[in-house]
């Protein structure tokens, strides 16, 4: 095992999947020449040339509908957003062309692309740049949506997502990107749709994915020093999602919180926690815990910043709740 950043493992990805198969290609804003916003895209257009590692303007409803219009022809683009954010620019591209062409053309094209960048939570770059992204994603049928937390689940399921056939949102972390983790050396996938436990409890399960996954890791070790065994799931793929990792889990432990760095309402966590409550409803000890950023916009001031998304305080109540401890 080769222990790698979390950037470094998506470069790996991207590199053997453009080596793998001709048909893959780069596209987005500072993708070749600065090689990437964050350096994912280091060294790949001295590799592949400017054909395949495509610098763009500052459009990204052209880019995206580029990259649509060359996945229905065959090719498999991966577009790159520069911040998920921007991505907002070409939600008709993406809402209304890439998630539906499949169903109505009645099968005949197909749109094999994946588009990804780093989104939710940064640092000091306030509101319009550190939003969560995904809410916008994953209630769109036709589009499967990924949150990698780690080295190896970053590499793993990019290179699953690039091979998939339908339109994949890829959302990274700016915040992980210097992350360090064991990488396998072989070649592997992730199979999308797959969640993992990340750590082994019995008292209650934690789910969290990104930021909120590592946070509730050290809260588990924390509380391990008080008797309290704290199982912690990562769901990885939002959509699909894997119901039955989530739900062996909570039967198991009988207690569940369910973290979302993003604002709560009508977020992912009151679809987990929902899906929790209707199939182990019977298991549950005490009614799901959900522990969600503030409802407001990201502040740029670092105070009022580290008040918007949930610390371990606050993740360390919401379990001591749902064990009524």
């Amino acid at each position: 095992m080769a222990i790698i950043t979390y950037r470094e493992a998506l470069n790996q990805a991207l590199r053997e999947e453009m080596r793998r198969d001709p048909r893959v290609f780069l596209i987005g804003e500072e993708v070749g020449v600065y090689q990437g916003a964050y350096k994912v895209s280091q060294n790949l257009l001295e590799e592949f040339g400017p054909k395949r590692v495509v610098d763009t303007p500052i459009s990204e409803a052209g880019f995206v509908g580029v990259g649509i219009g060359a996945a229905m022809v065959g090719l498999r683009p991966v577009v790159e957003m520069m911040t998920f954010n921007f991505a907002i620019v070409a939600l008709d591209q993406i809402v209304n062309h890439a998630a539906k062409i499949l169903y109505m053309s009645g099968g005949q094209f197909r749109v094999p692309m994946v588009i990804r960048g780093p989104g939710g939570p940064a640092v000091q770059l306030a509101a319009q740049h550190s939003q969560g992204m995904e809410s916008y994603f994953y209630h769109v049928p036709g589009l499967k949506v990924v949150r990698p937390s780690t080295p190896r689940d970053a590499k793993g399921l990019l290179k699953s997502a690039i091979r998939d056939d339908n339109p994949v949102i890829f959302i990274e972390s700016e915040t992980l990107y210097g992350t360090k983790g064991e990488v396998p050396d072989d070649e592997y996938t992730i199979p999308l749709g797959v969640a993992e436990v990340k750590r082994e409890g019995t008292d209650v399960t934690v789910i969290g994915w990104m930021g909120m996954l590592h946070r509730a890791l050290e809260v588990a070790q924390d509380l391990e020093k008080e008797g309290i065994s704290v199982e912690v799931v990562d769901p990885r793929t939002l959509r699909p999602m894997d119901t039955s990792t989530i739900l062996e889990s909570v039967k198991k432990t009988h207690h569940a919180v369910v973290l979302e760095a993003g604002a709560g309402f009508a977020g992912l966590g009151a679809e987990i926690a929902t899906l929790i409550t209707e199939g182990a409803f019977d298991y549950l000890d005490s009614p799901v815990v959900r522990v969600t950023g503030a409802n407001a916009p990201m502040p740029y001031a670092k105070n009022l910043e580290r008040a918007k998304v949930p610390d371990k305080a606050r993740i360390i109540a919401g379990i001591k709740q749902a064990l009524a401890v």
